[in-house]
């Protein structure tokens, strides 16, 4: 009889995290269906999407906590189901709220921890756990009892916690949660120090914003479904805008008029236009198109002598990318964030056939 061949290929080590046809049901839910990943060595990877789209699900596949349905989640070239031990002692992970003693000082938590993971107490491991406290900026705060820590102050105690052991890969499961605007720039920074020192980080927000100021690159995830992934730069290239100000409604109409018949003769690079108002309520114009074609708008106005008070190009912004991608079109523009589309419908088929088991779930 031969044997199962349960090693994995040989470990590619630029890449740190290639999932392949990822599914997970519970009963007649599919929380994470078909997903593909691949976390590139040194990548601060965004996981994103809405509570509840599959992020937590996700994270826990990753980790061994549960076991796929379907598909293989391979680490460091080494499949979950099989190498979970060598994988784990190469991450570092917070899964949902880190829970700590109340009563003992935040170094004293550090090295219960240590203890319980079996580390051996000595001037090695004392060395490690005063480089953490660093690392989180909570080294003057090492003697202060875990209860008077503030949330902010919480959150980067159990990121110092999944950091003891050197880990390659940190995983952060929501770590900006309930955290006021100083926490969360304090979570930035921090993750922004992670990268500096050659981690790589696997980041799962709903807050598009921050991730936008700390990721290279991103996966975006709706119901359990992967709709998009890449590089951040590319993805807000999708929606680069120029906007253009003229004087007045009535020469901002017209202009209006102008750049939409460019764009149904020869100037296929304009994708839409459409009138919007400043801050100050003033009349403008935003063109979807390439910045480089700014120029090009200036001149085409200025031969109907039009010309513009402002023209500049307005940033996209990963939020806009996740309208785009997951909001019908019908309804474009009616939702204002992430948490309204958790609503959004999605439509999948009745039945789902997952290979690998040859079992069927029902969506």
């Amino acid at each position: 009889m031969d044997d199962k061949d349960n090693s994995s290929p040989p470990e590619d080590p630029t890449i740190v995290i290639n999932t392949s046809r990822l599914t997970k049901v519970f009963g007649k839910l599919v929380a994470v269906n078909d997903l593909h990943l691949q976390v590139m060595r040194g990548d601060v990877f965004g996981f994103l999407g809405p509570n509840g789209s599959g992020k937590t699900t996700t994270i826990r596949m990753l980790l061994g906590l549960i076991r796929p349905t379907a598909g293989r989640a391979v680490l460091f070239g080494m499949d979950t189901a099989y190498q979970l031990p060598e994988i784990l002692q190469r991450v570092g992970a917070i899964v949902e709220t880190p829970v700590f003693y109340p009563y003992l000082s935040g170094l004293d938590n550090l090295r219960v921890i240590a203890a319980a993971s079996g580390m051996r107490m000595g001037p090695i491991n004392d060395r490690r756990l005063e480089e953490v406290l660093d690392i989180v900026e909570l080294r003057s705060y090492e003697e202060l009892a875990f209860r008077k820590y503030s949330l902010g102050m919480k959150q980067r105690l159990g990121i110092a916690a999944a950091l003891l052991t050197d880990p390659e890969l940190v995983l952060l499961d929501e770590p900006t949660n309930g955290l006021d605007p100083a926490g969360v720039i304090e979570i930035r920074h921090l993750i922004q120090r992670l990268a500096s020192l050659g981690k790589t980080i696997f980041l799962s927000s709903h807050i598009l914003h921050e991730v936008q100021q700390v990721c290279n690159r991103v996966a975006i995830l709706q119901h359990g479904n992967l709709v998009k992934q890449g590089h951040v730069s590319e993805l807000l290239q999708q929606t680069q805008q120029i906007e253009v100000r003229l004087d007045g409604e009535e020469a901002t109409h017209e202009a209006l008029r102008v750049l939409e018949q460019a764009h149904q003769q020869d100037a296929n690079w304009i994708q839409a236009i459409r009138t919007d108002v400043d801050k100050r309520n003033r009349p403008l114009l935003l063109v979807d198109a390439p910045i480089q074609h700014s120029a090009e708008i200036n001149a085409l106005l200025a031969q109907h002598h039009l010309f513009a008070a402002e023209l500049h190009p307005r940033e996209g912004s990963l939020e806009e990318v996740f309208l785009e991608l997951t909001t019908p079109a019908s309804t474009h523009g009616a939702y204002t964030g992430m948490e309204a589309l958790a609503e959004a419908p999605v439509h999948l088929p009745p039945t789902a056939e997952f290979p690998g088991n040859g079992k069927r779930g029902h969506a």
